[in-house]
């Protein structure tokens, strides 16, 4: 199926030029020659060709791939990017405008003093040939320039023929190596043989689970739903195999193993080895899943490859627009590499490395409750026996409607409602096997409360504790014998009223309390008319499904929702209010139907 894509542009043919006014507006220390459309190239401001008395590092290609490569100008790395059109290798005249243009815009002068510069290039054909051709162009003019290439791509087999492996995400520790060399004072020949070293060290792999979407272009998504490609290239060109979408453990696994392989012999890391580690967003994935690839990735360099994991760099550093997925790259390093990487630099996107972590422990709870004092008893009394099938009744139920409340979420909210209160009624039925006292409401009722606080997030997990702890504190405070209903009736009214306290919502503000509170006034109503408490549950069990069916004509005035238009609220209850009345319903149901089968 093919798609216009959406972008936040104005002319597709712009966007490189508006990229780089926008950056260099951002960035002070950063500037741009005047040769706008046809020369784009970014350099340090602080820079003059005829006085600059270190190494110029130059490096480029096409654009899309932002921050690389001008994100990457600054003292200690780039002296200067060239941008070429979105995927296409920028001209020659370009690049060598940069090596040796005269005057610049504001006076400022070329980058290139009698040090000479080195050229990184990526290994793509394109840029091989201009970044090459200008070089040579730029030599029979007087001009001292070396040029490294690199290719860390590790996904596709040899033999590569003359194309050779793909520039990836590697190529951005090279550019750190390299400008913190030139930094340190030394001669063209040595940052260059430095850069050389580097990338011969470095091997890189990526897992895309969409292709990118280029300005103005029609996009055919090739990869369709459930499915990743492993190796696919910086330029939505195809990688190495379409697989079915796999858990991210997996997903490290297979490309570590084919980055570290021996069989390819690519990068030469062996067992004890001390390697730096980064984990590179393609363009459209959150830092939540490239920090879960990073902790994922590092305990299996460690133990499974024997490797010592000295840095490890996480973020978006070469994308590829908006493409969804992540690459990996592992670099060998001695102690030479890491004063390289870790030396200073002005380059407004490089990272501050951090080195592997071992977990910090938790602190212990000044309480020992759970394992002490409470447990499941050996015997379950009548009531406790009761108690135990309407939680499990609640909680199962909650289960089972996750997918249809993230639904629901998903229209007024931020679509995880089924998710969260799904994982505090998973932790629920986990710890109710183990440690609820169920002949003891009261603390059973504290122990549900500490088994949503320990994993449901956000403010459901707040709100359900508070219930919880209030309707704790009313039935401990009239527990002499047994609870009966109406003490029930009050823990409920109590728990209700310290939510709306707290959380500062009231009946009408479609919330869950918009199902609660019509259940709680029936049940009081019913048993103050002398109703069977079984029977008075069932029906208050029903003025909760319809509270929560109402929201549907209620305005949001807290939470998420309270920022969704009018319109869009009238097709959709309250989430919330939902799951409370379904929980509600289905602990009614279950205690019903325990007593007509007795």
């Amino acid at each position: 199926m093919d798609f216009q894509s959406k972008k936040l542009i104005n002319d597709p043919n712009d966007v490189v030029t508006e990229f780089i006014e926008g950056l260099v507006e951002t960035y002070p220390g950063l500037q741009y020659l005047d040769g706008f459309p046809d020369v784009k190239v970014v350099l340090r401001a602080d820079v003059s060709g005829g006085t600059y008395d270190k190494v110029a590092v130059i490096s480029g290609g096409g654009s899309g791939h932002e921050p690389a490569h001008a994100g990457f100008v600054g003292e200690g790395m780039l002296t200067a990017a060239i941008c070429g059109d979105v995927f296409a290798s920028p001209p020659v005249d370009s690049i060598l405008a940069l090596i040796k243009a005269k005057f610049l815009h504001q006076g400022i002068r070329a980058v290139t003093g009698p040090l000479g510069c080195l050229l990184i290039v990526k290994n793509y054909t394109g840029d091989r040939l201009n970044f090459g051709l200008a070089a040579e162009q730029a030599k029979s003019e007087g001009y001292k320039v070396e040029m490294v290439i690199v290719g860390d791509d590790c996904a596709l087999p040899p033999p590569r023929g003359i194309a050779g492996r793909r520039g990836l995400a590697g190529t951005i520790l090279v550019h750190k190596v390299a400008g913190a060399a030139a930094a340190s004072g030394l001669s063209l020949a040595e940052v260059a043989a430095e850069a050389k070293r580097a990338s011969e060290m470095v091997g890189t792999m990526g897992v895309a689970l969409s292709v990118c979407t280029l300005p103005g272009q029609v996009t055919p998504d090739r990869l369709g739903p459930g499915k990743m490609e492993l190796g696919l290239g910086i330029h939505g060109e195809p990688g190495a195999a379409v697989a079915d979408l796999q858990p991210v453990d997996i997903v490290v696994s297979h490309v570590l193993k084919q980055i570290l392989s021996t069989e390819t012999n690519y990068v030469h890391i062996t067992r004890g080895s001390r390697v730096v580690l980064l984990i590179n967003g393609l363009g459209a994935t959150p830092l939540m899943e490239l920090m879960i690839a990073a902790g994922k990735a590092v305990p299996r360099l460690q133990l499974e490859h024997g490797l010592a994991v000295e840095r490890v760099y996480t973020g978006s550093f070469m994308t590829s627009l908006d493409m969804a997925g992540f690459s990996i790259t592992v670099m060998k390093a001695d102690q030479t590499i890491l004063n390289l990487l870790d030396a200073p630099t002005k380059a407004p996107n490089w990272p501050v490395g951090a080195d592997a972590k071992i977990p910090v422990p938790l602190p212990p709870s000044r309480t020992k409750k759970n394992e002490e004092t409470l447990g499941r008893p050996q015997q379950l009394s009548p009531e406790g026996h009761i108690l135990e099938i309407a939680i499990e009744a609640a909680a199962k139920t909650v289960i089972d409607l996750r997918d249809n409340l993230n639904e629901l979420d998903g229209k007024v909210g931020d679509g995880d409602c089924g998710s969260t209160m799904s994982k505090g009624a998973s932790a629920i039925l986990e710890d109710m096997k183990k440690c609820y006292p169920l002949n003891d409401p009261a603390e059973t009722v504290n122990e549900i409360g500490t088994s949503i606080r320990k994993v449901m997030g956000g403010t459901s997990g707040i709100i359900y504790d508070i219930f919880c702890k209030a309707a704790y504190a009313q039935l401990k405070a009239n527990s002499q014998s047994g609870i009966t209903a109406l003490e029930w009736a009050g823990a409920l009214e109590a728990a209700i009223d310290a939510v709306s306290k707290y959380g500062g919502a009231k009946a009408g503000y479609r919330t869950l309390l918009d199902a609660l509170i019509p259940a709680s006034s029936v049940l009081k109503e019913k048993l103050a008319a002398g109703e069977h408490p079984v029977q008075a549950f069932a029906l208050s069990a029903e003025a909760a499904v319809a509270g929560a069916e109402s929201t549907k004509n209620m305005q949001a005035q807290a939470g998420r929702s309270s920022y969704v238009s009018a319109d869009i609220l009238a097709s959709v209850p309250d989430p919330g209010a939902v799951a409370a009345a379904s929980w509600y319903k289905a602990a009614a149901s279950a205690v019903k139907n325990k007593y007509q089968a007795s």
